[in-house]
């Protein structure tokens, strides 16, 4: 026969041929239908310097799950891969490079080579993330790669950037940014980390001008910035101080004259009620200095290097700087005093390096108007984050939201369409760079900075369906889905998405469905090791997904991080989890194998009822209850319930009952059962490869094809649907019954440890003979060790082992299944044995000596070890007399 499958399950066997069978198809791509539905998908860009990691494999795995799904659902299904190109980590991956090949840096070979070597390393390496993507079984339309450097992608982020200016949304001007030293470059708000240190608070006197011996006192966690002030602030109704405000101080150090400032902004009840006020290193300060006129001074440049403006300590590194400051200052009198003071402190989120506040002059996208409609379509609905707690983050962030710093001090990413003429000053930001300039027709020259890598990635789900163009994807596939990301993002990249489709899609007047990227924001957690901590190279704790692939196939990790899923939370990945998800695996193969070698049928075709036996209308009801359910928690995206459900039942209903019930049938070769049988095992062992063909696909697919079919491929085939013909709910409560006799049956033959071989008279004592008749005998005879099955309406046997289930009472005379003489010595050895210990115990506590002095605990601990063994006694005497 054609249908057999090889006897050992090995995935590296058949997952790279199917997954090629696949692409060589055209199955991931959209299919054409135009009077289906559209269900779409962006995938969230993985960095192209990156490789895949175990987060990766949850978020694509949970988008696999939900496009093949509905693909299979009929719907004209697209998801669309790609990569972000990745501003900052690629130019520093590439710089390093160059470093260490050939001891340049970038400013050695200029900006228009170091690109050229940027591209060179992206075509040579950018590609391994997809095709790790590609292993992990992601059926993507690959015909549609997407790359945010590409030209389509960049035309879109010239188009929106002059856009946002003509209408006065993205400006230029100076303010206090936060510049990563390391990284060389302005960060916006959402690429800053908060962490706690612990640090100083240093107190500093400032010497009154023209008052002999009167001072002010200041403190600060970063003295370096004083040689930057511009100004002391007090409170205008603290009394302390009001004879100062209008006075001159004199500024340590730098002997520079500096006023004292009334503001409301200073709280009198903090410190000393004095602020140094350092207006081009501190947000709050840059306000009050734009209020008060204040002098502009910046002492640290971008490096994290004091400047010219530092007197003798320019070029010192900020924190030698900070040392060198404080000597000064103590050996000078000017040091107060200093206390210990822990305090949050801003670091890149890249490379973890302290970030710097500094003014400088950058480019804004002015975020108030545009968060108005992003917060609304949330409010109202229109976008839903699942779990809902999620909104909370996102509205959070979008109601206290700042404007968002969108220059970058780089060199490879999309350079800002601004041009200047240095002859007359004028700019014009353009999407096609203007030959001269437009007043004096002297040339021009571009901006130097690049935009943020998020602005692009901002366009992602209508920047790779072909817009600004108006495409045929775009009519057809926007707004997308759903999008599925994890929580870390939300800030990011998802509200960032949220206002920019609603501000460039609704330039039509589309209805706000039409406007937003997506209605569904479906939240997953991140991936922890076995002890809950978060994966990292420090840790050392990481788990590579390849090699989890290459050592049990895709399938497994892919069962591994979907199983116990649920949205929003994290989840623990383990041995253990791996080792069941392979332990699955291998049982629906040697099940399916199973059934293959006891099939003479070519193609399967259900009976009519009548010829359906009891076990079989059981397994169909099963099977359709199961599908109503996995399509239900499927499209509340509760996919690890599904899973959970289709584990349940293939294990434990389909391979552990149904298959052991039908080989009774399936031994006459020759009998109408026995087709029957094999039909009901294809149909349903089928329908569940279908189910389970999102979650598992390589070894559905395998096991598929196997079986007999119509059609070419089990992903492009019909999800299962529910029937009303399979409900046979009498049927299923009928052999509900007998499995939990037989269950019952079994639990108590383990209890007195009686051997499977050992058989048993069984007599069954029930009203329902419907249940248990001749037709359900040999279930027990086969499942439950019975020599032979009695049903009766009394049995007279004393010295039996009762069991009682909620539709019988099963008797198993006590000779069938135990050596009397044996179990009585064991059991009275066993009485002895406890007595023995109660003795000990009780002689013990009653101790006043060991209850008063032991911790209560350990006294505790005695108590319920004398309450566990007089219970056990208690069953031991029972035992016996039942024997005697």
């Amino acid at each position: 026969m054609p249908y057999e499958l090889p006897k050992t399950y090995n995935p590296a066997d058949f997952e790279d041929r199917l997954y090629k069978f696949w692409e060589e198809n055209g199955y991931f791509k959209p299919s054409g239908d135009k009077n289906s539905p559209a269900f779409s998908v962006v995938i969230p860009p993985p960095n192209v310097t990156g490789q895949l990691h175990m987060g990766h494999a949850l978020n694509n795995t949970l988008q696999d799950i939900l496009v093949r799904y509905k693909r299979m659902c009929g719907y004209e299904t697209l998801w669309i891969p790609g990569t972000d190109h990745a501003g900052i980590a690629t130019q520093i991956k590439v710089e390093e490079m160059l470093r260490k090949e050939k001891g340049l840096s970038r400013h050695d070979i200029g900006r228009d080579e170091f690109l050229k070597l940027v591209w060179e390393w992206k075509n040579k390496y950018g590609g391994r993330i997809i095709n790790q993507l590609k292993k992990l079984g992601s059926s993507c339309d690959w015909s549609r790669e997407a790359f945010t450097m590409n030209e389509n992608l960049s035309r879109a982020v010239k188009k929106v950037f002059v856009s946002l200016y003509d209408k006065g949304l993205i400006y230029q001007g100076l303010r206090i940014t936060n510049i990563c030293p390391h990284c060389n470059t302005a960060l916006s708000d959402a690429e800053v980390e908060h962490k706690e240190v612990s640090g100083h608070f240093w107190h500093i006197r400032y010497p009154v001008k023209g008052s002999e011996g009167e001072y002010v006192t200041v403190a600060t966690t970063r003295p370096e910035t004083m040689l930057g002030d511009s100004a002391v602030a007090v409170h205008p109704d603290d009394e302390r101080y009001k004879h100062l405000v209008g006075k001159t101080l004199i500024l340590p150090l730098m002997n520079r004259e500096i006023p004292v400032i009334a503001d409301d902004y200073v709280d009198r009840e903090f410190g000393t009620g004095c602020v140094k006020i350092t207006p081009c290193h501190d947000p709050n300060d840059f306000e009050m200095g734009q209020r008060h006129n204040l002098e502009q001074i910046i002492v640290i440049d971008n490096s994290g290097k004091i400047n010219q403006n530092g007197g003798k300590y320019a070029g010192m590194d900020r924190f030698d700087a900070r040392k060198a400051i404080v000597s000064d200052l103590e050996a000078l009198g000017y040091l107060v005093k200093v206390e210990e003071h822990s305090h949050n402190v801003a670091h890149c989120y890249r490379c973890g390096s302290i970030v710097e506040p500094i003014a400088s002059k950058q480019w804004f996208v002015l975020m108030k108007p545009l968060a108005e409609p992003a917060i609304k379509v949330v409010k109202d609905g229109d976008i839903r984050y699942i779990p809902e707690r999620f909104s909370k983050i996102y509205l959070n962030w979008m109601e206290n939201i700042h404007d968002w710093c969108i220059s970058r001090q780089l060199w490879w990413g999309h350079r800002i369409p601004a041009y200047y003429c240095d002859s007359c000053g004028e700019v014009v930001v353009a999407e096609d760079a203007p030959e001269c300039c437009p007043k004096c027709g002297k040339p021009m020259r571009q901006d130097e900075d690049v935009l943020d890598t998020w602005f692009s990635s901002a366009l992602w789900p209508f920047s790779t369906l072909g817009w600004p163009d108006e495409t045929e994807d775009l009519k057809r596939f926007y707004p997308t889905s759903v999008l599925v990301t994890a929580y870390d993002i939300i800030t990011f990249w998802v509200s960032k998405m949220i206002f920019m489709g609603i501000e460039n899609m609704g330039e039509k007047n589309r209805p706000i469905k039409e406007q937003i990227p997506f209605p569904d924001v479906f939240i997953h957690g991140l991936v922890r090791d076995e002890q809950g901590r978060k994966m990292s190279k420090s840790l050392g704790n990481g788990i590579d997904p390849l090699e989890i692939i290459g050592k049990y196939g895709a399938d497994a990790l892919r069962f591994a991080l979907a199983t116990g899923n649920s949205p929003g939370n994290d989840m623990r990945f383990s041995d253990e989890k791996i080792e069941a998800a392979r332990n699955f695996a291998n049982k629906i193969w040697n099940a399916s194998r199973f059934v293959l070698m006891n099939l003479d049928i070519e193609k399967a075709e259900l009976p009519d009822d009548e010829k359906l036996s009891l076990e079989d209308k059981w397994i169909l009801s099963r099977y359709n209850r199961l599908v109503g359910e996995v399509r239900a928690n499927l499209d509340s995206y509760e996919l690890g319930v599904a899973l959970s459900k289709l584990y349940d039942f293939i294990w434990d209903e389909f391979c552990d009952w149904y298959i052991e019930l039908a080989k009774i049938r399936l031994a006459d070769k020759e009998s109408e059962g026995c087709r029957t049988a094999q039909n009901v095992l294809v149909y349903v062992l089928g329908g569940t490869m279908k189910l389970l063909h999102p979650f598992l696909p390589f070894i559905t697919e395998e096991i598929w094809q196997s079986l007999p079919h119509e059609g070419d491929s089990i992903m492009i085939s019909a999800y299962p649907e529910q029937s009303q013909r399979f409900e046979y709910a009498c049927e299923e409560a009928r052999m509900t019954c007998v499995i939990e006799a037989i269950k019952a049956i079994r639990r108590a033959r383990a209890d007195k440890n009686v051997p499977p071989s050992k058989k048993a008279t069984v007599y069954i004592v029930t009203e329902r003979k419907d249940v248990f008749c001749d037709a359900t005998k040999a279930f027990f005879t086969r499942l439950a060790s019975a020599s032979s099955v009695e049903i009766c309406d009394s049995v007279d046997e004393d010295n039996a082992l009762r069991i009682i289930t909620d539709s019988a009472t099963i008797y198993i005379p006590l000779a069938d299944i135990i050596d009397t003489e044996k179990e009585l010595a064991r059991l009275t050895k066993e009485k002895q044995d406890l007595l023995n210990e109660i003795i000990r115990l009780e002689k013990k506590l009653s101790n006043e000596s060991f209850v008063s002095k032991a911790p209560a605990e350990v006294v505790e601990g005695e108590r319920a070890k004398l309450r566990k063994y007089q219970d056990t006694l208690s069953s031991t005497e029972a035992a016996l007399a039942q024997l005697k």
